[in-house]
C-alpha cells in the first residue's frame, strides 16, 4: 500500500469491506452478551424473552448507527462512497437486492429518528430503536409501560452497550486515507 504523511490509501471499496467484516463479527460474537444482559436486566418486573441468535435488528441498527456516524470524518462524497460499497456488501447477507437492502436502511434510519425525537443524538437513537424493535416495554413495571419509554436507568445501560458496536471512524481516518478512485 501507498502511504500518504504516514497514511496508508485505500480504496472506498476496501475501507466498506474492513468495516463490514468487523461489524459483522462483532454483532454476531458480541450479541450473546447483550441478550444476556437484556434477559438479566433488573429494571424489568420479568424477563424479556431474546434468544441469543436473534441479532437481525441488532445488526440493521448497529449499521445504521455506524452509517450516521460516518459521514461525521469524510468529505467529497468518500463517505456516501463507502456507503454504497457497505450496501452492496451487506445486502446479500440479508437476501436482498442492493436497491431493497437500502430500502431497509432507510426505514430504520426514519424508525430512528422518530423513536428519538427531538434528540440528534445517535448513539441515544440506537439504544431507543433496540428497546422498542426488541418490544422491550412489555417487560417492564407500570409506571414506565404505560408512558411507552424506556426506563432511563436501562437505557443508560444500553447506551454503554452500544457504544461497543460503534466503529472508531476517527483512528480509522488516522491510519488510512480513503481515495475515490481504486488504490
Amino acid at each position: 500500500m501507498i502511504t500518504f504523511f504516514g497514511k496508508k490509501k485505500i480504496s472506498a471499496e476496501r475501507a466498506a469491506a474492513m468495516f463490514v467484516n468487523t461489524l459483522l463479527d462483532s454483532v454476531e460474537g458480541g450479541f450473546p452478551e447483550v441478550a444476556g444482559f437484556i434477559r438479566d436486566t433488573p429494571e424489568f418486573v420479568c424477563t424479556p424473552k431474546i434468544s441469543d441468535d436473534e441479532y437481525g435488528k441488532f445488526l440493521m441498527i448497529a449499521i445504521v448507527g455506524n452509517f450516521n456516524y460516518l459521514n461525521e470524518h469524510f468529505r467529497d462524497g468518500e463517505g456516501d462512497l463507502i456507503v454504497q460499497h457497505c450496501v452492496d456488501q451487506l445486502a446479500p447477507v440479508f437476501d436482498l437486492s442492493p436497491v431493497a437492502f437500502q430500502a431497509k436502511l432507510n426505514d430504520y434510519k426514519k424508525f430512528m429518528a422518530h423513536v428519538n425525537f427531538p434528540s440528534k443524538n445517535i448513539l441515544y437513537s440506537m439504544s431507543k430503536a433496540f428497546f422498542f424493535k426488541y418490544e422491550l416495554n412489555q417487560y417492564q413495571d407500570e409506571y414506565f409501560r404505560n408512558m411507552n419509554t424506556p426506563n432511563p436507568i436501562f437505557l443508560k445501560s444500553l447506551d454503554e452497550i452500544m457504544r461497543n458496536f460503534i466503529w472508531d471512524w476517527s483512528a480509522f481516518c488516522d491510519k488510512y486515507k480513503v481515495q475515490l478512485g481504486t488504490v
